[in-house]
């Protein structure tokens, strides 16, 4: 029998990727195509859904032609992409205006207003914290504000439900998109009526909701033929990416949790049925109709190391520049960083929120700054992860990935300040990964989800020091505390 590959396509802000793996998980060829983001006005955050949909198309042509594998061994392709775009659609299905994605701030005012009115019972409806990254937040500010496209629109849609569209006339949304878009009833998985009646928006202005192996077959010939696979390989719809990073990574079993830090970042679990805290800490997507994921995204991961980098003019490497923490006692000598230098997600949700220094000193150098920044963004994902664990229950093992998790400075400030075991993926295609198992799920090339652990390549455990940890969680009642304080100032 031939050998059998699968493409994951995953969607991402910065880039579009393809990979083709075998049905073990190894790549066999990859690409990437940038995309582009547009800045009109200050907040703004902007995407163009047609220059998304030919880098989608670009970069699995390009993959195509890198494997040397036949048409007929692609089983399948399943897609991932990033949550909370929003898109308004004419009845044609032409753009009415660019994608306004997670990170668009414009909607700032219409969040804060609503978390003193509305905001908790639609949290309690919908899992999703009432924050400018929510389409339902943007939807809101076009209306409040006579957005043209809005009154114009036929559909609202994500920039992954645009390119299926695109590509089959169908316009469908998967469970995880349509959760995370605010808009959905966790509890139903049905579009919630009193969202929509709040943004002014009717149920058949939406995508169908289906489940993430939802099937798609019968490509446009002329397309499929661009894109270097036959017109009756399935596209499975597949859902966002942090629910397939999770499952790329193995964290798919009670006590297993992701977390993703690059120059954001992301602490995330599977769980059964909807579960949401009352502290608005986390959110609560769901993923099938059995099990959602939840966990708490953060705006500050690596961002905040590069922005101390460039703000001490430092000319040395990025490598350097973080080793300069490693002979600093754990605590940093007294200095405690607050990461919200660029806004924040979880666990306080505040667009408005930044940065804070406490407790600096005259013998300070830059190597305590340097420590301070890497424990506090480490502090910042204990602190939803500590909001998981009362959700959840114990959390038993860390899997990582990410851009960080090429420092082993901070894989062993991780394991020291969670007291866990960490393990390092040896993929970094984690997303792309989980997209193509939902796919061979979906076709039944393989029997579960559960099943996608055999494939799933891991570092040897780091461990905790414990004395290190018994450090940290005297500092992190202390970070907390500066937290709750400084809180109620932004």
């Amino acid at each position: 029998m031939s050998q059998e590959f699968v493409i994951g396509l995953d969607i991402g802000t910065t880039s579009v990727k393809a990979i083709v793996f075998d049905m073990g998980g190894k790549v066999k060829a990859e690409t990437e195509q940038l995309t582009k983001t547009y800045h009109p006005q200050q907040g703004w955050q902007e995407q163009d859904p047609d220059e998304l949909e030919r880098c989608a198309v670009q970069a699995v042509k390009m993959v195509m032609k890198k494997v040397d594998v036949q048409k007929e061994a692609i089983v399948g392709i399943g897609l991932s992409c990033a949550m909370h775009s929003l898109i308004c659609v004419a009845d044609d299905g032409t753009p009415l205006s660019r994608a306004l994605i997670w990170s668009d701030g414009r909607s700032s005012a219409q969040a804060e207003k609503l978390l003193k009115t509305d905001g908790d019972e639609l949290f309690r409806r919908t899992g999703v914290p009432i924050h400018p990254m929510s389409p339902l937040v943007k939807l809101l500010w076009m209306k409040e504000t006579n957005y043209e496209p809005y009154h114009r629109a036929r559909y609202f849609m994500s920039i992954k439900d645009y390119i299926l569209m695109k590509w089959y006339g169908k316009v469908v949304a998967d469970y995880s998109i349509a959760a995370s878009s605010g808009l959905m009833n966790a509890e139903t998985l049905q579009w919630d009526e009193k969202a929509l009646e709040l943004v002014n928006v009717k149920p058949e202005q939406l995508p169908e909701i289906v489940p993430p192996t939802e099937v798609l077959l019968g490509l446009n010939r002329d397309l499929a033929a661009e894109l270097g696979f036959l017109s009756e390989t399935p596209v499975i719809v597949g859902a966002a990416d942090g629910q397939l990073a999770n499952l790329g990574i193995g964290a798919i079993v009670p006590g297993e949790v992701a977390i993703t830090v690059g120059t954001s970042g992301a602490i995330r679990q599977f769980a059964n049925g909807f579960r949401i805290n009352d502290r608005r800490e986390t959110f609560c997507y769901a993923f099938t109709k059995e099990y959602s994921i939840i966990g708490g995204a953060t705006n500050n991961g690596g961002i905040a190391l590069q922005w101390l980098k460039e703000l001490v003019k430092y000319e040395g490497s990025y490598e350097d520049f973080l080793r300069q923490a490693e002979d600093v006692t754990p605590g940093a000598e007294g200095m405690i960083f607050l990461p919200y230098i660029n806004g924040e997600r979880a666990p306080i949700w505040n667009q408005q929120a930044t940065g804070n220094f406490s407790g600096v000193a005259i013998t300070h150098k830059q190597e305590h700054f340097v420590r301070a920044v890497f424990e506090g963004i480490t502090f910042n994902l204990y602190q939803i992860e500590q909001a998981l664990e009362r959700l959840a229950g114990k959390t038993e093992t860390i899997y990582v990935n990410g851009g960080l998790a090429r420092s082993p400075l901070w894989l062993q400030l991780l394991a020291d300040i969670f007291g866990k075991e960490v393990y390092v993926a040896e993929t970094h295609h984690s997303s792309a990964w989980g997209a193509a198992w939902t796919a061979l799920v979906a076709i039944g090339k393989v029997n579960s989800f559960e099943e996608i652990k055999h494939s799933v390549k891991l570092s040897s455990a780091i461990i905790p020091n414990e004395e290190n940890h018994r450090i940290y969680q005297g500092i992190y009642k202390k970070y907390t505390a500066l937290v709750e304080d400084i809180s109620i100032h932004f």
